[in-house]
């Protein structure tokens, strides 16, 4: 490594963060200001000014991906004869093969090798596998959501079940053994899932024939919730009935709420749905057979319901007549796959959640069992013992998933302290990088690691913060001075990514947030194109307008790599793909969320329409993730926008917005009309630029500061 080199491709921001002494830094890196490149060489500087050993740094990643590209990267510049980044860019070459000269590599520069460049999830495996052993069985095996192996080689012992495996498991396990159990789950299901009572019923009486849209235990359609109600007591009773049987006693034929075959009696329930009964009540009569009936005001009181149904009905059944119903989980939800495995998604959701928030579980429940929805309070006592079960099955069969891994790690450092402080001892600096991206338990995790003499140097922009929804608190870098006392925060706020059209309209979006550190973005690069605003009348002209711009593009000497998609959901690109098969273009394309570090010369973001379906995609999350941790509609709006800020800050020259006229999404409203163009102006002529009279820099004549030296321009 050269000294005289570590900062000649560093600007003064840059070198302000490597060189910082203080024990608690944030970087605030906005999008395409060198965050990666800052806390490399970062490392650089520790060891090779500092003299600091590599065994004492430490660099925590999100992904085993991002990890890999620090090491690459710190390889590349090592490697003076060029051939491992020759290897490592090669397309051609397999990612097995790429793994293993990267491991190669690794060992071939020792002091790259002495450092620890790790995800969370790998750091806390590799804590847990060697000293784990006081907390844990250190022969664990990782659980996920599916079978696929980690690329970690790390990650060697894999459950043989998946998370969504052992859940099915134990629902099943608690329906055989508990028919109370099978039955309130299945009518959960069926009221909730299928039917969707809790929405507007109103919407789907014409999808079923005569109104009848409640799903009874056994698997039929009837009229009313209190029709429901009667057929499920007859079901769990193990009582045979028939429901409207069509009949004719004497003068005409009708069809009575139920027959009730094991009692040999009729049964009417009357109801502001009830067809008139007095005719009926009439054809009983003269054919001698006994009809009772049940009135819609009994049915507020449960306890008094079912009293009524058990005088009129279990009097007068057989002394044979066996109450209990042998039930098989596999019979009752054959029809019902599909909706068990949504239930099962959902009670994994609340499972992670309790985790990541640190939530005490029995307070959750007792919050859920105060709500004044029947549904909230079912759904947590069908979920809860299943949650505490998979935990309990998990610490039996020796598993631990992700978030388990870090809970298991910090609870190991607080009941051994000699642990802790080896850690402590051995990482003298503790670098995260997607700071942004911290949930609460890894901040708990960060501050077990650190002392007040270890420093902290955290890298990321809360613009940037997009992963609320899976349980990110983007709380932790706005407010990190709270977190974390006495630190210092350094911006870089030079993008090397985008022109100055991009970067002017990604500030004046985010600033219409208000949950956020203020910060000014400038761009170092100038260029004659501004951002194209593109909406068409149908989606047709959006397609020929797309088609046609990437053909200018290629014909412009673009690779299809200099070319990316982005969109709020897959269904939004669903056109587009049809199309671009059809004319066999080969268009990068990704959902905004897995954009997130890439860049592309030229950027299309489609599905830019206001509403449902559009972008802003806003919607509250169901009332049962809210008992854990509540959300608002200004806070999802706000990530919303950041979510649309990466998008934008995703390209590197061209910019194309595609919306619909006369329904634009209210983002593009938020972009000042000196950022952007009609398709007609899109090329903007070259006297709009001159040349900074200090620095000797490109910029527009709008500009009345300088965006690379500061000099204020005089007219």
């Amino acid at each position: 490594m050269e000294t005289l080199s570590l900062f000649n491709s560093l600007n003064n921001r840059q070198i302000e963060a490597v060189k910082a002494e203080q024990k608690r830094i944030l970087v605030l890196a906005g999008a395409g200001s060198g965050k990666t490149k800052t806390l490399l060489q970062k490392i650089k500087y520790l060891v090779e000014v500092k003299k600091v050993q590599p065994s004492e740094i430490l660099a925590i990643t999100f992904t085993k991906n991002a990890a890999n590209e620090m090491l690459d990267r710190l390889i590349i510049e090592s490697d003076k004869t060029g051939i491992y980044e020759t290897l490592i860019f090669d397309k051609k070459l397999p990612i097995a093969e790429k793994n293993r000269q990267r491991f190669l590599y690794v060992k071939k520069f020792k002091w790259i090798d002495n450092l620890t460049i790790r995800t969370f999830h790998s750091l806390c495996y590799k804590i847990m596998q060697s000293y784990g052993v006081k907390e844990f069985d250190n022969k664990f095996k990782i659980i996920s959501e599916d079978k696929k192996k980690e690329e970690d080689p790390m990650f060697k012992l894999v459950a043989p079940e998946t998370t969504f495996e052992v859940f099915h498991k134990i629902i099943i396990r608690n329906c055989e053994k508990n028919n109370d159990y099978l039955l309130s789950l299945k009518k959960y299901i069926l009221d909730y899932i299928v039917d969707k009572i809790q929405l507007d019923k109103h919407k789907k009486l014409n999808s079923y024939p005569e109104g009848k849209i409640y799903t009874t235990l056994r698997g039929e359609k009837v009229r009313s919730k209190s029709e429901q109600y009667i057929s499920d007591w007859l079901f769990r009773h193990n009582i045979g009935y028939q429901y409207e049987p069509q009949i004719n006693v004497k003068d005409f034929g009708f069809k009575p709420d139920f027959y009730i075959e094991d009692a040999n009696i009729y049964l009417e329930h009357i109801s502001d749905k009830s067809y008139p009964s007095k005719n009926k009540a009439e054809q009983f009569e003269k054919g001698n057979i006994l009809c009772v009936k049940t009135y819609e005001k009994m049915t507020e009181d449960t306890a008094l319901f079912n009293h009524s149904l058990d005088k009129i009905i279990k009097g007068r059944l057989s002394e044979n007549y066996i109450s209990d119903r042998i039930l098989s989980y596999q019979e009752e939800f054959n029809c019902y796959q599909e909706e068990v495995k949504d239930f099962i998604f959902q009670a994994i959701r609340i499972c992670d959640m309790l985790k990541v928030e640190d939530a005490n579980w029995d307070e959750i429940f007792n919050k859920s069992q105060d709500d004044q929805h029947e549904r909230i309070r079912i759904f947590y006592q069908l979920v809860m013992p299943l949650v505490k079960e998979f935990q309990n099955y998990c610490v039996d069969k020796s598993y631990l998933d992700f978030n388990d891994m870090i809970i298991r790690t910090v609870s190991l450092f607080k009941k051994h302290k000699d642990i802790l402080q080896k850690f402590q001892n051995q990482y003298q600096y503790v670098l995260v990088d997607e700071f942004q991206d911290v949930n609460n338990l890894q901040v708990e995790l960060i501050k077990q690691l650190i002392t007040p003499k270890t420093q902290l140097f955290c890298v990321g922009d809360d613009w940037q913060s997009i992963y609320g929804f899976r349980g990110s608190n983007v709380d932790c870098i706005v407010n990190f001075g709270t977190h974390f006392k006495q630190s210092k925060t350094i911006k870089l706020n030079l993008n090397y990514r985008s022109t100055q059209s991009i970067v002017g309209a990604s500030n004046e979006v985010i600033k219409h947030n208000k949950f956020k550190i203020e910060k000014e973005i400038f761009a170092s690069k100038i260029s004659e194109f501004k951002i194209v605003e593109f909406a068409g009348n149908n989606q047709e002209e959006n397609l020929d307008f797309c088609l046609a711009r990437i053909r200018e593009l290629l014909d412009n000497g673009y690779k299809n790599d200099d070319i990316l998609f982005l969109y709020r959901r897959s269904k939004m690109y669903h056109p587009y793909f049809v199309a671009f098969r059809n004319e066999n273009i080969k268009v990068q394309n990704k959902t905004i969320h897995a954009s997130k570090g890439l860049e592309a010369k030229a950027v299309f973001i489609v599905g830019l329409t206001d509403g449902y379906g559009g972008f802003p995609d806003i919607w509250l999350e169901d009332r049962i993730f809210q008992v854990i941790k509540t959300a608002n509609h200004d806070s999802l709006m706000e990530e919303e926008r950041r979510l649309f800020y990466v998008a934008i800050t995703r390209a590197k020259d061209q910019l194309y917005l595609i919306t619909e006229k006369g329904n634009t999404s209210r983002f593009l409203k938020e972009i000042p009309d000196e950022f952007k163009t009609s398709l007609s102006e899109t090329y903007t002529h070259k006297e709009n630029f001159i040349l900074c009279k200090k620095c000797s820099k490109q910029i527009e004549k709008m500009h009345q500061f300088c965006p690379f030296c500061g000099k204020k321009r005089i007219k």
